[in-house]
């Protein structure tokens, strides 16, 4: 069984898989592969030792795991810069910033408390290509890399950290948030001190909830997750906005004056067309995955802009943004990457540009996000079937071809397989709900009778 998932090593903190050995040794494994290379060859030549980013959110059992790997990589001659509780998309930032060889982010996103993850980032800040990955998963059960002396890694504190962070978010914006009430749930995670303090310099009035991580509250009944609360507390104190992370802040949810949700598809859609009016959106391009809404495909359309559609996962919107240069791209879950000023989804950058058009234009949220119908959207989780076998039953594709022909232009059919249970995902999208639900009902009874295990 493959160690990494889609998005590093994820699990149950300190049980069977996710130890604090397993994260020595992955670290040490990690060196030992991200230390080769042009570049790594000639500081080696140079005399001089690889260097890593280090950070983690706040979960308990960050601290062991933070440190596990600190020591395989210093174990290793790699000096450690422990960045201590920070966004995964503040890692990659630093990682670039400083250019670090590579870098760890220590963090289960918006998993439970009891979870956690090891995330790993390559030079630049980016995500590994499967094949690295699994070089290093090959490589922890090689000769690792022993040095003595004085060529042993050093680890010491990254101690302006989340404000190099901070700057650069602040740098970034098109407008300055004056004027505008915006509160934060920062889902007692990693952004509960850098978003804050983002928000606030950029001028905005700010409320904070879910900003009080205590190591196992993160993502407990609040964030990007949890979004009651956040809605509430905007119509309470009469906000303009309300802004969600998840535990690492990779993520970007809304929510209007009134306490209605603005998903990932409506925030790209509002970005994309601002960036387009400011000629900054390359190719008129918007990336996003398969699963996003209609309405988003329909909205850009009307506005000149092409709609790239990849697999489900950050990781593959980023490879073809990268393939084809493109500057915005993202998931409906709140995934936004603006690649211009990061290699991953940031949760805290993409808050802020949302706010800024707010305030750029002078509208409300509610008036910006009307660029997008949002289709009634219906999802259907089948199990106990082959999966595998949903793209070439010709029963089930028949099914599909006959629903799209009876929806035409006004919907959407998605049949796709889980990656990691027996299930195939079945998502229908209409004019109307009843509409939807009733033929997504249709199409899982067809793959229950086709391809039952």
């Amino acid at each position: 069984m493959a160690l990494f998932g889609t998005d590093g090593v994820r699990g149950l903190a300190n049980g069977q898989v996710l130890t604090a050995n397993l994260a020595l040794t992955l670290a040490q494994a990690t060196a030992v592969v991200l230390g080769q290379g042009r570049i790594a060859e000639a500081r080696k030549a140079a005399g001089k030792r690889l260097t890593a980013v280090v950070a983690r959110d706040p979960r308990i059992s960050g601290h062991f795991l933070s440190a596990a790997v600190e020591a395989g990589l210093s174990s290793s001659g790699v000096d450690v810069l422990d960045a201590g509780t920070l966004p995964t998309p503040a890692a990659a930032f630093l990682i670039s910033d400083i250019d670090a060889d590579f870098g760890v982010m220590i963090s289960a996103s918006h998993n439970p408390a009891a979870d956690n993850g090891i995330k790993i980032f390559a030079r630049g800040g980016v995500k590994l290509p499967d094949d690295v990955e699994r070089r290093i998963e090959d490589a922890m059960t090689g000769a690792k890399l022993q040095p003595t002396g004085g060529d042993v890694g050093r680890v010491s504190r990254f101690s302006d950290a989340e404000d190099r962070y901070v700057l650069h978010l602040l740098g970034s914006l098109p407008h300055r948030l004056d004027g505008i009430h915006v509160v934060l749930d920062c889902a007692n995670g990693a952004a509960s001190g850098a978003s804050p303090q983002a928000f606030s310099s950029a001028g905005a009035k700010v409320t904070v909830i879910g900003a009080d991580p205590d190591g196992i509250n993160i993502n407990d009944g609040v964030g990007s997750t949890h979004l009651d609360k956040l809605a509430a507390e905007v119509v309470r104190v009469g906000a303009d906005v309300g802004i969600a992370h998840d535990g690492d802040a990779d993520r970007c949810l809304a929510v209007d004056a009134e306490g209605n949700i603005i998903d990932g598809d409506q925030i790209m859609a509002i970005l994309a067309v601002a960036m387009k009016s400011r000629g900054k959106l390359a190719e008129d391009t918007l990336v996003a995955t398969v699963m996003s809404n209609l309405g988003l495909h329909v909205a850009m359309r009307e506005h000149g802009i092409t709609v790239r559609q990849t697999n489900v996962g950050d990781r593959y919107v980023l490879e073809d943004m990268n393939k084809g240069g493109f500057s915005l791209g993202g998931e409906q879950s709140g995934h936004v990457i603006m690649r211009q000023f990061a290699t991953t989804g940031d949760g805290v950058l993409t808050g802020l540009h949302l706010v800024a058009e707010m305030a750029r234009q002078k509208k409300s949220l509610a008036e910006l996000a009307s660029v997008m119908t949002v289709y009634p959207q219906v999802m259907i989780n089948v199990k106990g079937v082959d999966k595998d076998a949903v793209s070439t039953h010709t029963g089930v594709q028949d099914a599909v071809k006959v629903v799209e022909q009876r929806l035409g232009d006004s919907g959407r059919v998605l049949l796709r397989k889980s990656g990691t249970e027996p299930l195939v995902r079945v998502m229908v999208e209409a004019a109307d709900a009843e509409t939807a639900n009733a033929h997504a009902e249709e199409l899982a009874d067809i793959v229950r009778k086709h391809l039952a295990l």
